[in-house]
Order: C-alpha cells, then structure tokens, then sequence
C-alpha cells in the first residue's frame, strides 16, 4: 500500500518499476491492486521492457544434508533473463528454521566441496527433484513465519518476497504429524536395551521412553535423528522444564543418554567419528541440565502441576486419586486467586 501510494502521487520511471517488480513476489490476490495501478502509472509514464516478459524456470535442484539430519542447504538453479540461484540454509534443531537465503551465481552449487573443509561434519550435495526441493523450501519458509517471523534479520528478510514467490506454487499441505506407534516405541526400547552397555531395568526402560518423547517430538527428522544441538536442547531446555525424575532416574541420565545416542545413531548407520561429538555433547550440556532442573522458575506448567501432586503424596500412576488431586489443586488455587482480587 506504501509503494502503490507514493507512485501515485509521485509518477516516475522508477515508480513503476517498483510497482512492476513488486508485482513479480506478491500472491496472485494482490495483483488486481497493482495492475490498477500500472494502468494509471502507463497514461504518463514509459513501462519497463520486461514487464510482459515471462519470469524466471526453475530447472534444476540440490539438498545437502549433514550426517545427523540437523542442517540442510536447499539450491534451485533458474533459467531466465539473468541465470542464477535460489539458495536456503534451514535449521532443523527444534524445529525447521531458515537461517538464511542468497542468490548466487548460476552454477554456485557445483562449487559446495569446495567450501566445505575436510574436518567439517559430512553433507554432501545430491541432485534432487525440483518440485521437491521447492516445496521443502516453501515448507521451511512457512514453519519460519509460523514459529520465529524474522522481520528484522537481514540473512533472510532482504529476499524473503524473492523466494516465496518463487516457491509459493509448490507449497505443500501443512504437515500431518503422527505419534510414533506404540508398538514401534515398545521395540526401539526393547533393542536398546538388549544392546547391552546399560542395566536392563525399570530405570533404563524409562529414561528410554523419556529420548523418544522428545526425539518424536521435538527433533524434525524423526526420533533417532540426535545431534550435539539436539542433546543441548534436550538437557538444558526441554528436560528441565518438561520432566519430573526421580533420584535412580536422575543418576542414571547421563551414561543411559550416552548409550542411548550411541544405539540411536549407530541404528541410522553413522559413522562412529560422528557419533562421538553427539555423545560428547552429554558432558558439554549436564551443568546446564543441573542447574535449571532444580530451579522451578524454568518448569513448565505442567511440570509445576506434578511437582505439587508429588510433594502431596499423590499416586500419578491411579487416574482416579489425580483427578481427585487436581479438582482440589484447582479449587484452591481458584480461592487464592479470588483472596487475592
């Protein structure tokens, strides 16, 4: 609205070429706007050569990967007036986050080998569907506006309008998460534990079932998918504010976790040099896990509920005596309120 008013109020060649290239990166429901305006702006001023001329052909595309599933770096090369390529680097620590998108050179994705060192984690380039690889590039672009808008970094802002018009006709529907299934869950913890390396007990049983709340979760590329970033968000984020562990549970973490990523990354096929910066990571995170575990002003709610049912002798496993416990938390914390007022 911006651009369309101060083209009209102030006609000029470069008006209408703001107004014409606008018109490339919106939604089809904004061109009526635009066009109006083109018409009024074409009475007194020259159109731009290209503004007839058909965009930009997506002809070829690639994904790179790292080994742990927790990066990836999406290039779509176009053919046009000017050849080039589209570029994003996701995230998927935690959830899918473009952290950036360039435009590059066209041809920029055979030079990848050559900026990558030979100490960096594995992601090689493979070539991929197009189709696909923009409608992944849609996908990370809706997850990012959804989860974290980015209205002020400038790694994505500058060509955001750029890139969602080139991929908004491929965007996918929205995704369909389903729980892993119990059956499933029963035998990845049945196999870890028949591994061998950890006491077959209740205890590792638990802290098992614990891994694949959050892998299920929390970690996009399924729940073996465990990366360093992974375990720092695990201990020093999610466990604190979502778990409540008992003293057997609590001592057993750290080496039942460093077992579990071990079997967990060894199931997907890595190569053990890069297993071992994951497991690595347990040493790196556990003071920040001991730290805010014991601090109740990062629980969670629900963290804070069970703690109360807990210091109240309450049976969290006996359905009927928690309900029974929560109609009377929740009416006494309703008076207190209402005391309060």
């Amino acid at each position: 609205m911006g651009v369309v008013g101060r083209a009209c109020t102030k006609p000029s060649p470069h008006a209408v070429v703001a107004v014409a290239a606008l018109r490339r990166v919106v939604p089809e429901t904004e061109h009526t706007m635009l066009d109006e305006t083109l018409a009024i702006l074409a009475e007194t001023q020259p159109m731009p050569a290209w503004i007839d001329t058909s965009g930009w052909t997506p002809v070829a595309a690639w994904r790179a990967v790292d080994v742990w599933e927790s990066e990836r770096v999406l290039f779509v090369e176009f053919d046009g007036p000017q050849p080039h390529t589209l570029m994003a680097q996701v995230d998927t620590v935690g959830g899918i986050l473009v952290d950036r998108v360039g435009l590059l050179r066209a041809g920029a994705a055979s030079l990848w080998d050559q900026f990558r060192d030979d100490d960096e984690v594995p992601m090689p380039l493979t070539a991929y569907p197009v189709e696909k690889v923009l409608a992944e590039f849609a996908d990370a672009l809706r997850c990012t506006d959804m989860t974290w808008p980015r209205q002020d970094d400038p790694d994505v802002v500058e060509l955001r309008a750029l890139a969602w018009a080139r991929c908004r006709p491929y965007l996918p529907a929205g995704p369909d998460w389903e729980p892993l299934a119990d059956a499933q869950r029963q035998r990845l913890v049945e196999d870890f534990v028949a591994a061998g390396g950890v006491p077959a007990d209740g205890v590792t049983r638990s802290l098992a079932d614990l891994f694949l709340d959050y892998g299920d979760g929390h970690i996009t590329a399924g729940p073996l998918c465990w990366s360093p970033g992974a375990v720092e968000l695990f201990l020093a984020d999610w466990l604190p504010r979502k778990a409540l562990l008992d003293a057997q549970q609590r001592a057993a973490l750290p080496e039942t976790l460093r077992g579990w990523l071990r079997f967990a990354l060894n199931r997907r096929g890595v190569d053990a040099e890069w297993i071992e910066p994951v497991v690595a990571a347990v040493d790196e995170f556990a003071p920040d896990f001991e730290e805010s575990f014991d601090t109740e002003a990062t629980w969670g709610p629900a963290k804070q509920i069970l703690a109360e049912l807990s210091r109240r002798g309450v049976d969290l496993t006996d359905q009927e005596e928690v309900e029974r416990a929560m109609s009377q938390l929740n009416a006494e914390r309703l008076a207190d309120r209402l005391r309060d007022d």
